[in-house]
């Protein structure tokens, strides 16, 4: 891994060396072109920190082909003589930093820019990227060995009747637009997308305004207040039914559902039959979580099977056609997703070993929803899954530890719930309950790894936990479950 980036580097200032004063090249060095993610070696870049993206995209009814621009605003952590940015699919045309032409090449997954003058340490400066996107390439991942005959199981670039919706999840958002695509990153976002009149267009935030121009398009722009990971971006554009609610707290709750029919079926009353329970959905997790973390939430549903998942997009988490489930088919689900607004989205995960975090706490409270509404029998389920843990951790890899990077999707939720129905047992509800707490607010729009949750938990309990998440994170056997000394796995 080093090696690799190593050369990369090397050849990246040779190529793209500014013409500068020499001191200045004497301090400048090249910015890292990956991050050393275990999981997505290629992934994330170094020696910046980005702060906001601004985003400009134009769909034209009929073509995969979409005009599009970033402006990156970012902070050198070291003095920068070049530096790199995720990107793959698209067409660059042309790249500046802070405003003066940047020499620029694309290699594999990589845009590489050599600005006109070294950047300095701890200096803000300014991207802009021009580019084509093209919805038609969903390229797989460099750098993951899958197991042989498998594909990438996720498309990107999700097409609907009436347009398109995306999955950056989890590191596909740089095909969308240029970024350090990775969760350490965190950033705000702003969204110009423009659009024909009679579409709607849809992104994570807040709407600021609607431009209608001229030639039959209107501009619709979006606003994140906070900073969210790459991978939770979501743009869509369709004929949608918007649907306005009020959540605890005076939370503003817009939904948009699909009005274009899918497979011969229109969905959209059905969907928003299941959508209207999503107030009742935020109450009860703000009770077990605390005040809900951005400043608006909604779901999106689409006129497809959206990859037969669902997704945390942030803010407005995205659902295929299984939307219009009836609620108590959905709901868990759309409890899952509203956990991941808090862990995941507010709180990211360091890096992709991380992701149990994640998606053992949204499986954890789903879990515990259904079990509140009457639905399952926890108890029982939970036997079931400890039973077939230790055949599941020798095929994916202990969750802290997996084999492949595409377990991060699917593989992480049953052993991160296990891990903490089994701490919520060994600690008592009352200091789970602080666990939680202490570690929303402490890393509240931040990135965490799974040793800051170890440390919290210490903290929190008075005791040393890190033998116990040691064992059921990165251990190749199943450790017995507190509580229950007679299952076995």
């Amino acid at each position: 891994m080093r090696r690799i980036v190593l050369a990369l580097s090397l050849v990246t200032a040779a190529l793209l060396v500014p013409t500068v004063n020499a001191a200045a090249l004497d301090t400048a060095s090249p910015g890292a072109h990956s991050l050393g993610d275990r999981l997505f070696p290629d992934l994330g870049n170094g020696g910046y920190d980005v702060l906001d993206y601004d985003i400009r995209m134009t769909y034209v009814d009929g073509s995969q082909l979409m005009p599009a621009s970033v402006t990156i605003r970012a902070k050198a952590t070291q003095p920068l003589s070049t530096l790199s940015l995720d990107a793959a699919a698209q067409q660059i045309k042309s790249a500046t930093v802070d405003g003066r032409q940047a020499e620029f090449r694309q290699d594999k997954e990589k845009l590489l820019l050599g600005p006109a003058e070294p950047l300095r340490a701890d200096g803000l400066f300014t991207i802009q990227i021009d580019y084509t996107a093209d919805r038609g390439k969903n390229p797989t991942p460099p750098g993951v060995n899958l197991p042989s005959g498998m594909k990438w199981p996720i498309t990107a670039w999700v097409e609907t009747p009436d347009g398109f919706a995306v999955m950056g999840q989890p590191d596909r958002a740089h095909l969308f637009f240029p970024s350090n695509d990775h969760p350490s990153d965190k950033a705000k976002f702003t969204f110009h997308l423009t659009v024909p009149n009679d579409r709607t267009a849809v992104a994570n935030g807040d709407l600021v305004t609607k431009e209608p121009h001229p030639d039959g398009t209107t501009t619709w722009t979006y606003h994140t207040k906070d900073p969210m990971p790459t991978h939770v971006v979501q743009l869509a554009v369709g004929r949608f039914r918007a649907l306005n609610q009020v959540g605890p707290d005076n939370l503003p709750i817009r939904s948009y559902l699909t009005t274009a029919p899918f497979q011969n079926m229109n969905l959209t009353d059905d969907m928003e039959r299941t959508a209207r329970k999503t107030p009742d959905h935020v109450a009860w997790l703000t009770k077990e979580l605390g005040p809900y973390p951005f400043t608006r939430y909604g779901v999106l549903g689409l006129s497809s099977t959206y990859n037969s998942v669902a997704l945390e997009t942030a803010t407005l988490s995205t659902y295929g056609a299984a939307l219009s489930l009836p609620p108590e088919k959905q709901a868990p689900t759309m409890v899952h997703e509203l956990t991941h607004q808090y862990f995941g989205d507010s709180v990211s995960v360091s890096t992709w070993d991380d992701m149990w975090l994640s998606e053992g706490h949204a499986r954890f409270y789903e879990r515990r929803y259904a079990a509140s509404q009457g639905w399952i029998n926890l108890d029982q389920e939970l036997k079931s899954q400890y039973q077939s843990d230790q055949k599941n951790r020798t095929t994916t890899g202990p969750a802290g530890h997996l084999k492949n990077p595409y377990s991060v999707l699917f593989d992480t939720n049953v052993p991160g719930q296990l891990t903490l129905e089994g701490l919520h047992t060994l600690v008592g509800p009352d200091t789970f309950h602080r666990i939680e707490q202490t570690f929303l607010d402490r890393y509240r729009h931040k990135s965490a790894s799974t040793q800051d949750y170890i440390t919290v938990a210490n903290e929190i309990s008075g005791r040393d936990l890190t033998d116990y998440f040691h064992n059921w994170l990165y251990g190749t056997t199943t450790p017995p479950m507190p509580g229950h000394p007679d299952w076995t796995s």
